[in-house]
């Protein structure tokens, strides 16, 4: 297990009250031994112009999922995960419904994290796969 401890979902919905997470609809839904999941509808919050999700919706779930996971995994009165680099090849169009996300740890070291984030539609076919890269810095 990564986490330190159970995932509370209901703890991390309450801590994305008020921010860009709950503005995109990005509800946190499951979680397992090393990986976090959310959905995100396809509405038009989360669409470009053209009536696709927006490539930068789907980097805003990898990165709320990839983060989020990371904190999950240190002492958060000492240390926080904070965003490196985030890289996204987009597969898929989706134009309605909703999409998933999940993330699953690759590496959780002392200084870094590296987080995968696959992210699909309804049907289950893959929209979006990420991979995040945190750094672990003290708390200021």
């Amino acid at each position: 297990m990564v986490f330190r401890s159970p995932v509370s979902l209901e703890a991390l919905n309450r801590l994305s009250q008020g921010t860009l997470i709950e503005h995109l609809g990005i509800v946190f839904t499951a979680a397992g031994e090393d990986w976090l999941q959310a959905t995100m509808p396809v509405d038009a919050r989360t669409r470009q112009p053209y009536g696709l999700l927006h490539g930068g919706a789907s980097v805003v779930l990898a990165e709320t999922l990839g983060s989020s996971a990371g904190n999950l995994c240190v002492d958060t009165a000492q240390q926080m995960c904070v965003g490196l680099e985030i890289n996204a090849n987009h597969l898929r169009a989706a134009r309605s419904g909703q999409v998933t996300g999940t993330a699953r740890a690759l590496h959780v070291g002392r200084t870094t994290q590296v987080w995968e984030i696959r992210i699909e539609n309804d049907a289950g076919k893959p929209v979006c796969v990420s991979r995040l890269t945190l750094a672990v810095v003290p708390v200021a």
